[in-house]
């Protein structure tokens, strides 16, 4: 793992106190579904889903990716996906490169992939906009963690889920163009983080 991610996560670590109990009791359930695959040794497909698969989304993936590295838990798969298409934003973008990620374009068009890295020796998270049914991502065996308001109402049915989770953040969206906007956009990425090293701290 890159070292400045590793340095984030180490600091993060120290701050689960700061997680009110009652969210703690929400991802606990994450933990249960991951820590219950682990024991049957089965693959641990993880969909992070938002609207617009844009910003939160594209966090939870990447985030979750690093967490299971930080804590060593292996045979895990991080997705993302929206209940429409748009693109990987690039306050998001610069949110993670701040971060210590590498982050490099694949393709060129309106949505592009890009390779999202946090370790030289790890695959690296492929992120683009996609629906959640996307054929990029599982049909099957998975946990849908629904990360905004929105995809949560929108999405009354996901095939082939096993956990559906609403792990909802509010959305750094509102502060494009402002001020505050790459303030809002670390908080979000430094919230979606520490919740998502929690639930990996707690597999055995």
């Amino acid at each position: 793992m890159f070292d400045k991610i590793k340095k984030t996560c180490d600091a993060l670590v120290l701050q689960f106190d700061t997680i009110p109990n009652d969210r703690k009791a929400l991802l606990e359930e994450i933990s249960n579904y991951i820590q219950n695959k682990k024991n049957r040794n089965e693959a641990i497909q993880l969909m992070y889903i938002c609207t617009h698969n844009s910003r939160r989304s594209h966090f939870g993936q990447i985030w979750a990716a690093v967490a299971s590295d930080y804590f060593n838990i292996q045979n895990v798969t991080t997705f993302s996906g929206g209940t429409e298409t748009t693109a990987f934003h690039i306050n998001a973008i610069n949110a993670l490169k701040e971060l210590g990620f590498k982050i490099q374009l694949k393709t060129e068009s309106s949505n592009p992939i890009h390779e999202v890295f946090y370790s030289e020796t790890k695959e690296p998270c492929f992120c683009f906009s996609k629906k959640y049914d996307d054929e990029f991502n599982p049909i099957s065996n998975f946990a849908a963690l629904m990360t905004c308001g929105d995809a949560e109402e929108n999405c009354p049915f996901i095939a082939g889920v096993e956990l559906r989770i609403g792990t909802t953040y509010n959305d750094p969206k509102e502060y494009d163009g402002t001020a505050l906007q790459d303030q809002k956009y670390r908080e979000r990425s430094f919230q979606i983080a520490l919740e998502t090293l929690f639930v990996f701290s707690k597999i055995k």
